[in-house]
C-alpha cells in the first residue's frame, strides 16, 4: 500500500514512519510530487485542516493520502493555541518562539490544577475520489513552567502527560509515541489499514 503524506514538516514525517516501521506500507511526502499545492490550513477544527489536507493531495497525487492536524488547547487560555499552535507567536515563528508566548501568556498561573491541558491529533486519510476517514487521539496532562529535555518537538519541552514527572522532551521517541496524541490517533488508523489490507 502505497500513501503520501501531506506534510513537509521534517519532523512529523519521521515519527509517522517510526511508528509504522516494520508495516507493508510505503510512505512517499509531496516532495516527490512536484507542483503539489501548499494547502492553506484555515479550517475552525482539527479535523477540517486534516481532510483539506488530505483530500486536496489525494485528489492532486492520484494516491491515497494522509494528514494530520494537531496542536495543544490550554484550559487556563481557554482552548488557545488551538489550531493556531504551530504559528502560536506569528506566522514564521519557531518552536521556541511559540514556547515562549505560551510561557509568558500563562504567567501567574500558578496552580498545577489550573495549568491543564491536552494535546490533540486528528489524522485524515483521503482517496483521490475525495472520500475520507478521520482518526482522533488526545493526551491529558499539565504545562510546565519552564522547557526542559531536547527530545521532540512543539510544545513538549513543558508538556507533562498525565501521571509523568517528566515532560514529553524528555522520554525517549517510544515511549512518547506509546502515549501521545498522534500515537494514539495513529493506532486507531492502523486497526483500520489492517482491515484494508487483509
Amino acid at each position: 500500500m502505497n500513501i503520501v503524506l501531506a506534510t513537509r514538516n521534517r519532523k512529523k514525517v519521521e515519527e509517522l514512519m517510526r511508528m509504522f516501521a516494520g508495516y507493508s506500507i510505503v510512505f512517499q511526502t509531496v516532495d516527490a510530487f512536484p507542483g503539489c499545492p501548499e494547502v492553506i490550513e484555515d479550517g475552525r477544527s482539527f479535523r477540517q485542516n486534516a481532510v483539506k489536507k488530505a483530500v486536496a493531495i489525494a485528489r492532486y497525487t492520484g494516491c491515497l493520502a494522509l494528514a494530520d492536524d494537531s496542536g495543544l488547547e490550554v484550559d487556563a487560555l481557554d482552548g488557545a493555541p488551538g489550531v493556531y499552535s504551530a504559528r502560536y507567536a506569528g506566522k514564521d515563528a519557531s518552536d521556541g518562539d511559540n514556547v515562549k508566548k505560551l510561557l509568558k501568556d500563562m504567567m501567574g498561573i500558578d496552580d498545577p490544577v489550573s495549568r491543564t491541558a491536552r494535546f490533540v491529533c486528528c489524522i485524515a486519510l483521503a482517496l483521490p475520489d475525495g472520500r475520507s476517514k478521520t482518526f482522533t487521539g488526545h493526551v491529558k496532562g499539565t504545562i510546565g513552567k519552564r522547557p526542559k529535555g531536547h527530545n521532540g518537538f512543539g510544545y513538549d519541552p513543558v508538556f507533562y502527560p498525565q501521571g509523568h514527572e517528566r515532560t514529553f522532551a524528555e522520554m525517549e521517541d517510544t515511549e512518547k509515541d506509546d502515549m501521545s496524541h498522534r500515537g494514539r490517533a495513529m493506532k486507531k488508523l492502523y486497526a483500520y489499514l489492517k482491515e484494508m489490507l487483509d
